[in-house]
């Protein structure tokens, strides 16, 4: 066995403690987490994903990153969900129409003209129910982690304005990949037709679809206005975002850590909801100024009348049905 000089065995020292001191401030687990949006890089969601990003790495001590690829880069909701299932995408935002796909109760939330109000909506969400709601998701391979505010869903199209539920015969408008979705606007006369939110603008500018439904920002900054002037005030759901973590990289976390994520995505849903408020009135007068045709005054009841169907179905599952009446319950 070779015997080291004094020399040699500082320097080996001093590149022991450099090695050590190198795992130490990396971490053993540190790692960069992707999160998915498929919203512009100045869209609410994204910034309140990096807002919690920025928490992570302070509460970290650098340790962890969160990498947000906004407008679709890691794919449409539909393939980022699959893939956050996989554990191929650590974080993404939804919405809860599309994830219901795999956890049931995000169903319920997308229900037609189950809330009242947005308040309505924010008292569920910040109370029991939505704690609840989030608590369910592990069986399905995620880990609810916080709900983001999404507005309430209205009708527009580039045909006709819509005053009553009649105007909409006929009508071939795009809605998210849902069944659920599908069979809403099917019951209100219309012709459902499922496209990745990527794909409307084209097939709006292109007359493959009369009109869509979504939330002013939506309507405003993917210019689906351009094509659409007829936006009616439907407001026929008003089902929040919700920001999931897969299994896999939440399995990854001590549970300090898991309680910093957590932590840091509630405090990332107060942030989001001041920026949506302010980006809700900005559309919706960027939409006025551009000469659109806003319906306002509907009756609303043919349209709720016309969703019984739907809540019949619904009612066929108790826990569905129990849920359902809960939220109702909520003042």
């Amino acid at each position: 066995m070779p015997v080291l000089s004094r020399a040699e065995l500082s320097r080996t020292g001093v590149i022991y403690v450099a090695l050590v001191l190198a795992v130490w401030t990396t971490g053993a687990g540190a790692r960069e987490f992707r999160a998915a949006d498929t919203q512009a890089e100045d869209y609410p969601t994204v910034q309140a994903l990096r807002y919690m990003g920025a928490l992570i790495a302070e509460r970290s001590g650098g340790r962890h990153e969160v990498k947000v690829f906004h407008s679709r880069q890691l794919g449409e909701e539909k393939e980022t969900i699959e893939q956050t299932r996989a554990g191929a995408i650590d974080l993404n935002r939804t919405n809860v129409a599309l994830i219901g796909n795999f956890v049931p109760a995000m169903n319920v939330l997308a229900m037609p003209f189950l809330f009242r109000s947005i308040e309505h909506m924010q008292k569920v969400l910040d109370g029991p129910i939505g704690s609840e709601i989030l608590n369910s998701f592990e069986p399905y391979g995620f880990v609810g982690l916080a709900f983001y505010d999404s507005g309430a869903r209205s009708i527009y199209n580039g045909v006709r304005p819509v005053r009553n539920i009649a105007d909409l015969k006929g009508l071939r408008i795009r809605v998210q990949q849902s069944e659920l979705m599908s069979q809403m606007i099917r019951a209100l006369g219309a012709e459902p037709v499922e496209l990745a939110y990527g794909q409307v603008l084209t097939g709006l500018a292109n007359h493959l679809i009369d009109g869509a439904e979504n939330n002013w920002p939506s309507f405003v900054t993917t210019d689906h206005f351009k094509h659409a002037g007829h936006y009616t005030l439907t407001e026929h759901t008003m089902s929040p975002e919700v920001l999931v973590i897969s299994l896999k990289a939440w399995r990854s976390l001590s549970q300090d850590e898991q309680k910093m994520f957590r932590e840091a995505a509630q405090r990332s849903s107060l942030f989001m909801r001041e920026k949506w408020r302010d980006l809700e009135e900005q559309s919706q007068r960027k939409a006025q100024d551009a000469g659109v045709t806003i319906v306002k005054e509907i009756d609303r009841k043919p349209f709720w009348d016309a969703m019984a169907p739907i809540y019949a179905k619904a009612a066929r599952d108790p826990a569905a049905a129990a849920l359902i009446e809960r939220i109702r319950k909520v003042e």
